[in-house]
């Protein structure tokens, strides 16, 4: 499909309508939306277009070609949504079936792409081993923050929290700061710091770091809390140029904008300041949301069924429930039908239910943190083209897109409503239907009376994301290790 001909065609999802004419003006967005709604399409259309355009201006005017070259970065949590990206990206092709652009991922056993790519896709900690790798001159660094102008955080609830979170705001520093910089630079007020920056690269060094640190420290004092998130390791610093602290004083204040920012999540809470959707609305106060119909909400699409089990009938429960599939007999199950995927809390869990599965001669893979990246890319592989069982951590349940998943289950029940919300999201998309089957003990009632009650009633399920609530520990204390016993006994 021609990336171009995406924008007008009549098909597009809700949210690829609401969101590409926004990210087409260049303005910082954030997508929120419910899973299987088209969020990777609405940015990945956009970005294309543009950079599409700017290949055009490059090629018509001679004066361009000396100009930096353009790119657009994605940021990902992991390898496999690295990957599922760049293979959608190259899905739009041009009229004679070529790719548009050179889209390159950097991550797991993927290096640094020998020729510029127009998009590169790669997780936090692989950008951050090229920008800081051995560089004398530093000069690779200052060229890529750069070229960058567009950069786009898939999965940004994860990305803006947990070990994530100190690698995206350094990285987000970085940016920010280079906007600065280039802003000064073309400014006629500072002739000083315009001259030595066009004499030297910029240098995002640590010698000066403590120096700056206390710099910006003091200015924080004075100035608004929506323009920089303070994260102590995140804060970047200038080295080998002795820019006065007034200067950099001056740079941080004000600026012309010159890279665009875009957010996607399938949660985004923003009950407190340190949720992802906080962090959002401090370090980017003027950027536009765009928001899904069913967002934290239960897609009526999606029958869902909640079974509470106990440690003596959990193991037959789930046997049940893999062997139903929309409705066929025990023994009549058919790997070509019905694509199902089986949650746990742990991967000792998993191994223990995929044990049981293969006992009762139910064909099945598994895809966990501590399988090899070669075997879950198999695993993937074999599930999306013949069906059957897959059982997985959570590590499945964000940003995969698996077509045709007719049935989730939960063996366990999932530790907090976000993980709910993105397991519920691998069946259910692009408008097909699906079905949910949750088994839950006594021990996480609470969480399953939350959620349930939101199910039913229509309302977003804010009110069960964690954070605040004693959900996790409860499992953690009790349920969790119970499950855990009761499949390992059983297997």
């Amino acid at each position: 499909m021609s990336g171009l001909g995406y924008l007008c065609k009549s098909t597009n999802s809700i949210i690829e309508a609401a969101s590409i004419p926004h990210i087409l003006t260049g303005s910082d967005v954030i997508v929120a939306a419910e899973t299987g709604s088209g969020k990777t399409h609405s940015y990945l259309v956009p970005l294309i277009h543009n950079l599409c355009g700017d290949c055009d201006l490059e090629t018509s005017n001679a004066k361009e070609i000396t100009e930096p070259h353009r790119m657009s970065l994605v940021l990902c949590p992991n390898v496999m949504l690295c990957e599922q990206v760049v293979q959608m990206a190259d899905c739009l092709v041009s009229d004679s079936g070529k790719p548009l652009l050179k889209v390159a991922a950097v991550c797991g056993q993927r290096g640094w792409p020998v020729a510029e790519p127009d998009i590169l896709v790669s997780t936090p900690a692989s950008l951050l081993n090229y920008l800081f790798a051995f560089d004398p001159d530093e000069r690779r660094r200052d060229r890529f923050l750069r070229n960058v102008k567009v950069v786009v955080f898939d999965e940004a609830d994860l990305l803006l929290c947990g070990s994530f979170q100190n690698q995206i705001i350094r990285i987000i520093n970085m940016l920010r700061f280079d906007e600065k910089l280039l802003s000064q630079m073309q400014s006629s007020e500072n002739h000083h710091l315009k001259d030595a920056s066009t004499k030297h690269e910029t240098k995002f060094g640590s010698e000066d770091e403590e120096q700056l640190q206390l710099a910006s420290d003091q200015d924080d004092e004075n100035e608004n809390e929506n323009d920089v998130l303070d994260l102590g390791s995140s804060i970047t610093s200038v080295s080998k140029i002795e820019y006065p602290v007034k200067d950099w004083r001056r740079v941080r204040k004000v600026y012309v904008r010159s890279k665009q920012y875009i957010f996607i999540a399938a949660t985004l809470p923003v009950n407190g300041k340190k949720t992802a959707g906080g962090v959002l609305k401090r370090m980017f106060p003027y950027a536009i949301w765009v928001s899904g119909n069913f967002l934290h909400k239960h897609n009526p699409r999606l029958e869902q069924r909640w079974i509470e089990v106990t440690t003596d009938t959990q193991v037959d429960a789930l046997l049940k429930a893999v062997r139903s599939c929309y409705g066929k007999k025990p023994g009549s199950f058919n790997d070509d039908v019905c694509r199902t995927m089986v949650f746990t809390n742990t991967v000792a869990a998993a191994e223990s239910v995929a044990k049981i599965f293969r006992m009762a001669e139910i064909k099945c893979s598994s895809y966990h943190s501590e399988s090899s990246l070669e075997e879950r890319t198999n695993n993937l592989i074999d599930f999306r083209e013949n069906g059957g069982v897959l059982v997985c951590t959570d590590a499945a349940a964000r940003g995969l897109d698996i077509p045709n998943v007719s049935h989730v289950i939960q063996a366990e029940f999932a530790s907090s409503a976000v993980d709910f919300l993105h397991r519920i999201g691998r069946t259910a998309r692009a408008g097909q239907s699906g079905i949910v089957t949750s088994l839950y003990t006594d021990s996480n009632r609470d969480l399953v009376a939350s959620v349930h009650l939101a199910v039913e009633t229509g309302q977003p399920v804010e009110n069960a994301f964690s954070r605040k609530r004693s959900f996790r520990n409860k499992i953690k204390k009790r349920g969790r290790s119970r499950a855990e016993e009761t499949f390992r006994v059983a297997a």
